[in-house]
């Protein structure tokens, strides 16, 4: 597997796009994802991202959306969420990226006032229209899973669930290391993941809130979940997430120190780096 990096890491911390492309190169990531929205990004800034991940030699595997509106209740939104969604595929396919990763959303009115039944259903309808649209593409899509109580996505079964209702070849699942640690995920739980997961998040936090910390600052005992991980056979990368450093004049050590760590995670686990 490839090692890579969120860009969001560097914005977060403002520093400009070429400047985060170059370190990211710099410190030795295989690869790149990107966290910017194709309806804010102008035709300057998406040229810019492309042609200097090219001339450093850092591919794009990922491009990541969060598309909550996907299951609003009202139709409106859903249509404008699916156009966006669409535009976020464009962006991929634009930038010879790998996969769209797609965070779903949370139930409403804490499963309430609608069904929860509808709001899922509501989902997969959704998703097998974009899995249709990244398949002309020759895109996949990879659906995260969020560690909260109310989101759709929240533990490996309803995952495997989620994947097999929307039975489409080009919806599949991410692993997010750290969202499993605070889900409470077993590590033999990623067993049922075998031909679903296509992409991997890895970060540290500290057990009890969403943290994106480097490898190593937290509590995730990370050898027990990339064995799994190891055994799954992913074709494709495991990108470091980090968010909001506590120093960000020191961002460059904050990522060249995640990108160490995971390093040295990913060979303890006999995870080559090809």
């Amino acid at each position: 597997m490839k090692l890579g990096l969120i860009n969001s890491a560097w914005a977060q911390a403002g520093k400009g796009t070429a400047f985060g492309i170059q370190q990211t190169k710099a410190i030795g990531f295989d690869t790149i994802d990107i966290f910017a929205d194709p309806l804010d990004t102008d035709a300057k800034e998406r040229k810019l991202i492309r042609t200097e991940c090219e001339r450093v030699g850092l591919p794009i595997v990922s491009v990541a959306c969060v598309a909550v509106g996907l299951i609003d209740f009202n139709p409106s939104v859903q249509r404008f969420h699916l156009d966006r969604c669409r535009a976020y595929l464009d962006f991929c396919y634009e930038l010879g990226a790998r996969n769209l990763l797609l965070v779903l959303g949370e139930y409403i009115w804490e499963r309430q006032v609608i069904a929860p039944a509808e709001q899922w259903a509501t989902g997969v309808k959704h998703l097998k229209a974009l899995g249709d649209h990244a398949a002309r593409l020759g895109l996949d899509i990879a659906l995260e899973l969020e560690p909260f109580k109310l989101s759709l996505l929240n533990d490996v079964p309803n995952m495997v669930r989620f994947i097999d209702d929307v039975a489409h070849p080009a919806v599949r699942a991410n692993i997010d290391v750290s969202h499993l640690q605070l889900a409470g995920t077993k590590p033999e739980e990623l067993r049922a993941l075998k031909g679903k997961a296509i992409h991997v998040h890895i970060s540290d936090c500290d057990g009890k809130v969403h943290g994106d910390l480097p490898p190593g600052r937290g509590v995730v005992d990370f050898a027990p979940y990339l064995k799994e991980i190891a055994a799954l056979g992913i074709d494709g990368a495991v990108s470091i997430e980090l968010e909001y450093s506590p120093e960000p004049d020191k961002i460059v050590e904050w990522v060249t120190e995640a990108y160490r760590e995971t390093d040295k995670l990913l060979k303890a686990a006999g995870i080559p780096r090809e």
